[in-house]
């Protein structure tokens, strides 16, 4: 194995997603979708999100999960529980919990996501590895030394129009490199379910349940 092979094998993929449940997740999406729907939806993007990471060169991969695994979960992933708090804190201990080589977390919103995309990350000589969402959030957050998070992400507010500009902010000053990953949009609300569908890979989960939705409806 070469060099750059093994640094690509070093990274600890994580994936920080709430359990499926119908009234607990993608409630924005209701209306138009009804509870079942939304969560419906939301187990598709999971699926996709997760296996597409079994196709990322990787030394662990985790999912930092709210509720109980599922038959959506593939084999291959370390499960752990979120710890309490606000979503800036638990982003930051799930980081802490990986302690040896460079981590990158995702959430569960982008199904659209490619292997290719994170290709860079770990390997490319920077100290950061940041992906902008359109809502001005963040789909991808990495570091290479995990262990500085708290410092990092904990106060950072989340769930606004600002988060992606802060928490950049934050790796730069720093000190860090960061490497930025392509803008991608995530799922939150009924007029980005379509979009991104159109971003998904032919033969998705998320698109084949936003098909049959649709067929349900007529």
């Amino acid at each position: 194995m070469n060099a750059r092979a093994t640094a690509r094998d070093a990274v600890t993929l994580l994936v920080i997603a709430k359990e499926p449940v119908p009234g607990r997740v993608k409630t924005r999406l209701t209306p138009p979708y009804t509870p079942q729907e939304a969560a419906a939806l939301a187990q598709a993007a999971l699926a996709d999100t997760l296996h597409t990471m079994l196709h990322v060169p990787a030394r662990r991969r985790v999912l930092v999960l709210d509720g109980t695994p599922g038959p959506w979960l593939p084999h291959g992933f370390e499960v752990v529980p979120q710890s309490s708090g606000g979503l800036d804190e638990r982003i930051a201990a799930a980081f802490e919990d990986c302690d040896d080589g460079p981590a990158l977390l995702l959430g569960m919103d982008t199904p659209q996501v490619t292997p290719d995309l994170l290709a860079g990350v770990g390997h490319d000589g920077h100290d950061a590895w940041f992906g902008s969402a359109a809502d001005g959030g963040f789909w991808a957050l990495g570091l290479a030394d995990p262990a500085g998070a708290g410092a990092l992400v904990r106060g950072v507010p989340m769930s606004t129009d600002r988060t992606g500009d802060v928490q950049r902010r934050r790796l730069v000053e720093a000190g860090l490199t960061v490497g930025d990953l392509p803008l991608l949009r995530d799922v939150d609300t009924a007029a980005d379910v379509a979009a991104v569908a159109a971003c998904c890979r032919p033969g998705s989960r998320f698109t084949a349940t936003l098909a049959s939705l649709a067929e349900t409806v007529r």
